[in-house]
């Protein structure tokens, strides 16, 4: 029999079987069974005849308030994305169409009709698949696959065999197409499909724009099919006094078994008990089987409180066991993957379910500082005397990352190695190197024991140079600490999230990515987020010791006080801390004050000073501002002199940035010099007509006499992930003019990076001076 239509030229014939592959023209998928093929031989047009008959528009029970129309094609124009309405993929070629943003394959159109007026023939012949049984375990795919119905992951209960070509629950092909239900009286709810999302009103996450939904369109009600069929009352083991009922959660009351705070959604809920459960917490799972232990845990409802053996937190109520290992635990801790690795520690961290005390030197956990229990779950580093909670250790998923088993041992690239001396050619009779090359600085160093009693700075920190420094043999201004000379090219540093080591960097001037500050030192960069570390922060532990206490200092990520070095009421939640003492020291306190300065208020250096020994009031004044100073907080002290002054008088703005570096200004012609002005000196910025004081910027140019404040220059754009270029000379300055960081590849950011939350550094909050 010949058909002369559906959109061909050419006549069609029919066909009992299909055996030539080919691709049906209306839906695109490969042919089989009865077809119809086009008459001429050289013409190859295939249509099953499914396809072929199908009518050009549906009553469709699932979306009653308008037919279906069929297409040839979607009507949105361009290159929209259109997606089928039940199965959620891409429609491409023939589709069924309502404006109500309805959109379905032919076959997911007729499929789902099927379902609608309950003609489940061609369903009859397929395998249904138990989840609990099933043969197709580890088949990643299939346990990621949804219910084209419900939405819901497929593996939570019986369903279809794929090969009916359908994701289908067993129980959605039996779903009533109208429900009463007690929430919503005034109308029955229909199943319809969702084509635009309506907030649940029981959960209240909103529907899918796929798949199906109880609704009453007239009264924007919705409900997901896996809510509707919540019971209103149930019975558990964990409250056998009153049964619970769903409700609503009008008291805010947290959850039994998971302790999480909730909004005032639905809840089962015993109101004369103040006992309620999240719904998906009042129906866990029976067993659940994890690849990270090698027995299933069984559900076991509590009655009361007990310690979870994998992470030793409290839970109730849900307990799940594995009675091979005599574990009780949290349905969550089932997860907790056996390997990590984090910022805070060079080694790959295990989880283990209890460990000998006697291990380890100090069981204080590495990231809150408080004791961890051996005999239930921690995380610890088996060469290294590390551990820790595991709450701690997993608080933030962006501060660690799962590593597999094989690659336990697999070492960072981070080239270690890199000394960034790269020559040595002098050493004394004793070994030590007495003139180097520095990856640093283009001329050789020579090493100093001599007192250096003036105001010379580290290039490298920035701090005063007192003994044991290396010197430039050209006299150049360039100085390093001897131990700042060893600093490796590559660091792996805590403070950073990338957790990838960041390269040793010199040439310009930064804001660092912790502390904040702007410098000019050697900075510590991160090549994936660009983001800029100074040497003071990079080295430093999370563990410290410091001049002004007894004891050593661990580093807190959530705790505030007041900080004992500069009396700031509230500093936190970053801060360094004694629990012993409750001594804390704020971000500025610890890491921003140099132990010894200078200022032109004396001519010797200026120590920090912990505690005033004279009370009498006289001597409690700054001698650079003249204003009172408290004597119980922390200030620079000559002893010599008897000079005392704050340390925000002593240190300036800018107490990092090394005076003489050269910046290019674009809107002056010449390289301008940074300097240090004093407080009477008589110019004024010419951008903001005020004095210039402390830091400026100076053209060497006699004619000029341009002078500017730092801040009313520095770019909009400049932070920790935005450094400018410096030069040593003017004449380095003018033969760079394509104003190129000299030591570093490129400061392009892309934008993937800057959206890449993964790499988002921590910014610590600067309170106090």
């Amino acid at each position: 029999m010949e058909w002369q239509r559906y959109g061909h030229s050419h006549p069609l014939v029919s066909n009992e079987d299909q055996t030539n592959p080919a691709n049906c023209a209306r839906c695109g998928e490969v042919v089989s069974g009865p077809s119809f093929s086009c008459s001429e031989a050289e013409c190859v047009f295939y249509l099953h005849k499914k396809c072929a008959e199908a009518p050009s528009q549906i009553h469709h029970p699932f979306h009653s308030d308008h037919p279906l129309l069929l297409l040839s094609k979607h009507p949105y124009g361009g290159s929209k994305w259109c997606a089928c309405s039940f199965c959620g993929e891409k429609c491409e070629l023939f589709l069924y169409h309502c404006s109500c943003q309805i959109d379905l394959h032919i076959k997911c159109a007729l499929f789902s009709l099927n379902i609608a007026v309950n003609k489940l023939g061609e369903l009859e012949t397929v395998a249904i698949k138990d989840p609990l049984v099933s043969t197709e375990d580890g088949d990643k795919e299939l346990e990621s696959s949804l219910c084209f119905v419900c939405r819901e992951p497929l593996l939570t209960s019986l369903y279809f065999s794929l090969d009916c070509g359908f994701n289908l629950h067993k129980g959605c092909a039996e779903l009533p197409h109208e429900i009463n239900h007690p929430f919503h009286n005034k109308h029955p709810l229909t199943l319809q499909f969702s084509g635009e999302p309506f907030s649940c009103n029981i959960c209240p996450k909103n529907t899918s724009i796929y798949g199906l939904t109880y609704v009453c369109s007239p009264c924007k009600f919705a409900l997901h099919i896996k809510c509707a069929q919540l019971p209103p009352q149930i019975s558990l083991p964990c409250h056998r006094k009153h049964p619970l009922v769903l409700q609503f959660n009008s008291e805010n009351l947290p959850c039994k078994a998971c302790q999480e705070p909730q909004d005032k959604n639905f809840v089962y809920c015993c109101s004369s008990c103040k006992f309620a459960l999240h719904i998906e917490c009042a129906s866990p799972p029976l067993t659940i089987k994890d690849k990270s232990h090698q027995h299933t845990f069984t559900l076991f409802w509590k009655q009361v409180p007990f310690i979870c053996d994998a992470c030793g937190l409290e839970g109730n109520s849900v307990a799940y066991t594995c009675s091979t290992c005599n574990l009780q635990i949290h349905k969550k801790c089932i997860s907790i993957p056996p390997i990590i690795r984090v910022p805070r520690h060079h080694h790959p961290i295990f989880h283990n379910y209890f460990l000998q005390k006697s291990e380890f030197k100090n069981s204080d956990c590495s990231f809150c500082d408080t004791e961890v229990h051996t005999e239930y779950g921690s995380y610890y580093c088996p060469h290294c005397n590390f551990i820790s909670h595991v709450n701690c250790a997993t608080e933030d998923e962006f501060w660690y990352f799962v590593v597999d088993a094989k690659d336990k041992d697999e070492k960072l690239d981070d080239d270690g190695s890199l000394d960034p001396i790269t020559r040595v050619i002098e050493k004394n009779e004793g070994g030590e190197m007495t003139k180097i090359k520095h990856f640093g600085h283009a001329h050789d160093l020579i090493l100093s024991d001599n007192f250096m009693d003036n105001d010379k700075s580290c290039d490298a920190c920035m701090l005063l140079i007192s003994n044991s420094f290396y010197f430039c043999s050209s006299h150049c201004d360039f100085f390093l600490h001897k131990s700042c000379s060893k600093f490796l090219r590559k660091k792996q540093t805590w403070l950073h999230r990338c957790q990838r080591p960041l390269d040793l960097l010199v040439g310009y001037i930064f804001e660092c990515a912790h502390c904040g500050c702007e410098g000019s030192g050697f900075a510590y960069k991160c090549n994936a987020c660009n983001h800029h570390i100074c040497l003071r922060c990079g080295v430093r532990d999370y563990r410290i010791t410091h001049q002004g206490h007894r004891h050593s200092l661990f580093f807190y990520l959530k705790h505030k006080g007041q900080c004992n070095g500069c009396g700031t009421e509230e500093v936190g939640p970053y801060l360094f801390r004694c629990k012993l003492c409750n001594f804390n020291l704020g971000i500025e306190c610890c890491l921003m004050l140099p132990l010894t300065s200078r200022h032109k208020c004396d001519e010797h250096p200026l120590a920090l000073t912990y505690h005033e020994s004279n009370d009498y009031s006289k001597y409690n004044r700054c001698d650079i501002c003249e204003e009172k100073r408290d004597p119980k907080f922390w200030f620079y002290h000559c002893a010599t002199c008897d000079t005392s002054a704050h340390p925000r008088c002593v240190l300036g703005r800018y107490p990092f940035i090394k005076a003489g570096s050269v910046y290019k200004e674009k809107d002056h012609p010449h390289p301008l010099t940074f300097v240090r002005k004093a407080y009477n000196y008589p110019a004024a910025c010419r951008k903001c007509c005020k004095p210039c004081q402390d830091l400026a910027l100076e053209c060497p140019e006699s004619t000029c006499n341009y002078i500017v404040h730092w801040e009313c220059v520095k770019p909009p754009a400049f932070r920790y992930d935005r450094p400018i270029a410096l030069y040593k000379t003017g004449e380095d300055a003018m033969a760079d003019d394509n104003l190129k960081e000299p030591f570093s590849s490129s400061l392009e950011i892309k934008d993937d990076y800057k959206r890449n939350k993964g790499c988002e550094l921590f910014r610590l909050d600067i309170a106090g001076l």
